[in-house]
């Protein structure tokens, strides 16, 4: 945002500054867009499916394809935080899903 507002600030030209203004109006209204929204979360959900994976892999506990394709597939991020946890402490990766 403040490189916007510096260009902006910089064109003396009235035609190029609204052409610049336009520009920019658009962009901001595609990142308040729900579609923008929808992509940013599926990037949220993306990131904590991963992270719930790594964590598994570096405390060497083996994360069969079953439990990889369960964490893939899920799209609560509050279910994946929950899992998320539990890999802290899990000494099995089927552990993630007890009590579910």
């Amino acid at each position: 945002m403040f490189f916007a507002q510096f260009v902006d600030s910089c064109l003396a030209d009235p035609q190029a500054k609204q052409m610049w203004r336009d520009l920019m109006t658009a962009t901001q209204y595609f990142w308040r867009h729900p579609l923008a929204e929808q992509v940013r979360e599926e990037g949220r959900v993306e990131a904590k499916a991963e992270m719930v994976l790594h964590i598994l892999e570096w405390r060497g506990i083996e994360v069969p394809d079953a439990v990889r394709d369960r964490v893939n597939a899920c799209t609560d991020l509050n279910r994946l935080e929950a899992w998320a946890q539990r890999a802290m402490h899990a000494e099995d990766a089927a552990e993630l899903f007890a009590g579910e």
